[in-house]
């Protein structure tokens, strides 16, 4: 079996997914069969600045395939592409793919928050993501999808049978783990931060519920330890900096912009508390992340981030602000629960294996394909 696998997505663009991409094609390699092949598509031009690499090895191969997920174009070239290396099955984890792929298919799908949150969205942008995400899902045998929370989504909302849906969770990046007090007072260094702030990882998309976070520091002011929201930040949403601007938090709540990855372990564990109020998820891999570096974890008790928390990680309703408020002053204030939390989250993160997703994931294409 010539297994393709479009890593396309491992891009700066892309950096969830790009991490979920670059990771299962890793550890897809250790347990490929001897009759089979992984043939990785790949954009060159992105790849090489990303800070992991892409699988090689006995058994794989790497193709540059110099087109955006975003271009028409991959809808006639892609399929010609298969064709031409004879792929046996194509494996999507973006839902922008060639929808008449010509051979089976399988997609991931993260989750349908746009269809879900509509309000966040222009019309426009939920047109095309229905119409996108509707001709993945019917074009791909198997839809993958890394919670039971986005599973009931994809069987409610886009009438996906339980029979075309597997269930397989990420993990986290190897990176991710407790780092050295070294490592943590360089990267406090480098962004001026004192000792036990208070962290946000993620992008400020509305459902991101930042702004809601913000309001919940306000409550909790004045604090010793500033909150920081770090990640990559799109323009079109600055709803959150400017509440912080209103309620004259100043320095109180630091906006870091998008981290390197190679920085993001150390600021994960520097931390004294992550915090994640997101509305919806569909996995939620910073508070996996946040949780491998031995930091405790707060996080809305909301869609998959209960399966992924569970308890785990002190949950709050990302709707009330006082709530939010609570259990971060609650967590800050006493050191027994923080430690807690801390063993709690390592025990936690253990459970999420690549290596399990990968003999997972490639059953999936056996089945598939035989």
């Amino acid at each position: 079996m010539n297994i393709c696998f479009d890593a396309r997505t491992v891009q700066e663009h892309f950096p969830g997914v790009g991490r979920y991409a670059a990771n299962l094609a890793q550890a897809m390699v250790s347990w490929l069969d001897a009759s089979e092949q992984l043939t990785v598509l790949t954009d060159f031009r992105h790849a090489a600045r990303r800070e992991y690499a892409l699988p090689m090895g006995q058994g794989v191969r790497t193709i540059d395939v110099p087109l955006s997920a975003f271009s028409l174009r991959q809808q006639w070239a892609l399929p010609r592409i298969l064709r031409k290396v004879a792929a046996d099955l194509y494996h999507s984890p973006y839902y922008l793919m060639p929808f008449r792929p010509g051979v089976p298919a399988v997609v991931t799908i993260y989750d349908i928050i746009p269809l879900r949150h509509r309000r966040d969205f222009t019309p426009v942008q939920r047109l095309i993501y229905a119409v996108a995400v509707r001709l993945a899902v019917r074009a791909a045998g198997v839809v993958i999808t890394l919670s039971t929370s986005t599973a009931r989504d994809l069987h409610s909302m886009l009438g996906v049978s339980a029979e075309r849906i597997a269930v397989i969770a990420a993990a986290p990046d190897p990176v991710f783990r407790p780092q050295t007090a070294a490592a943590v007072a360089a990267v406090r260094a480098r962004f001026k931060l004192p000792e036990g702030y208070v962290l946000y990882v993620g992008s400020n998309k509305p459902h991101k519920n930042l702004t809601r976070l913000v309001d919940a520091w306000a409550r909790l002011q004045p604090q010793m330890v500033p909150l920081v929201i770090a990640g990559v930040w799109d323009p079109r949403y600055t709803d959150a900096r400017q509440r912080a601007e209103a309620l004259g938090l100043g320095d109180a709540v630091r906006f870091l912009g998008s981290v390197p990855d190679h920085i993001l372990p150390a600021l994960y564990s520097g931390a004294a508390v992550f915090v994640f109020p997101s509305l919806w998820e569909g996995f939620g891999l910073p508070v996996v992340e946040a949780m491998a570096c031995g930091t405790p974890v707060a996080c809305s008790a909301t869609s998959a981030l209960i399966e992924v928390g569970g308890s785990h990680a002190a949950l709050f309703d990302p709707l009330n602000a006082d709530a939010m408020a609570h259990t971060i002053q609650e967590i800050l204030g006493d050191a027994s629960r923080r430690e807690g939390l801390a063993r709690l989250s390592l025990e936690r993160a253990a459970q999420f294996s690549w290596e399990h997703a990968a003999r997972q994931t490639l059953a999936v294409y056996r089945r598939l394909v035989a």
